[in-house]
C-alpha cells in the first residue's frame, strides 16, 4: 500500500511540473501572467475618515483614494462614484467624460467629501461603477457616540 501511495505522489507532482512548464513556454521567456501584469498596472483604493470616532451631531471627512498602477487604467476611467453612508442614504454621482484614450486619458485619484452622522456605528461604503458593476471598492467604519442631547 506504501509503494502505491508512493506512485500516486510521484504521478501528481510530474503532472503539476509539466503543467507548469507548458504555462511558461506558452507565456513566452520572460512573460508574466495576464492577471499578474493586470495587477500591476490596476491602482488600490483605500478609505479614509476624520475623525473616525466622534461625538454626535459628526461632520466627518471622507477620503477615497487610488494609488498606485497606471494613470489610464481604462476600467477606472470615468467610472459612476456611489456612496452609502451606513445610515439609510446613499448618493451616486456620473461625471461627463471624453471618450478614453489609451496612454492619453487620466483616471480621478481623490475623492473627497463630508457627511453629518448622528449616533451609532456606521459602515461607509465607496464604490467606483462601470454600468451598474462594482470595479472597485473600500469600506469604512466610522463610530459616533451620543452627544449631549441625544443622551436626554
Amino acid at each position: 500500500m506504501r509503494e502505491a501511495t508512493t506512485i500516486v505522489r510521484h504521478a501528481a507532482s510530474t503532472a503539476l511540473a509539466c503543467f507548469l512548464v507548458a504555462a511558461a513556454l506558452t507565456a513566452g521567456p520572460g512573460a508574466e501572467p495576464r492577471a499578474a501584469m493586470d495587477d500591476d498596472k490596476r491602482p488600490r483604493l483605500s478609505l479614509k475618515a476624520s475623525p473616525n470616532v466622534s461625538i454626535s451631531p459628526s461632520r466627518v471627512v471622507l477620503t477615497a483614494e487610488l494609488t498606485g498602477g497606471a494613470n489610464d487604467y481604462e476600467e477606472l476611467y470615468c467610472a459612476t462614484v456611489s456612496w452609502d453612508w451606513g445610515d439609510g442614504t446613499e448618493s451616486e454621482s456620473t461625471g461627463d467624460c471624453q471618450p478614453y484614450e489609451a496612454g492619453k486619458s487620466e483616471i480621478k485619484r481623490r475623492f473627497t467629501v463630508q457627511h453629518v452622522f448622528r449616533a451609532g456605528a456606521h459602515k461607509v461604503a465607496f464604490r467606483l461603477k462601470r454600468n451598474d458593476k462594482t470595479v472597485a471598492a473600500a469600506v469604512v467604519t466610522v463610530q459616533v457616540q451620543p452627544g449631549f442631547e441625544e443622551g436626554r
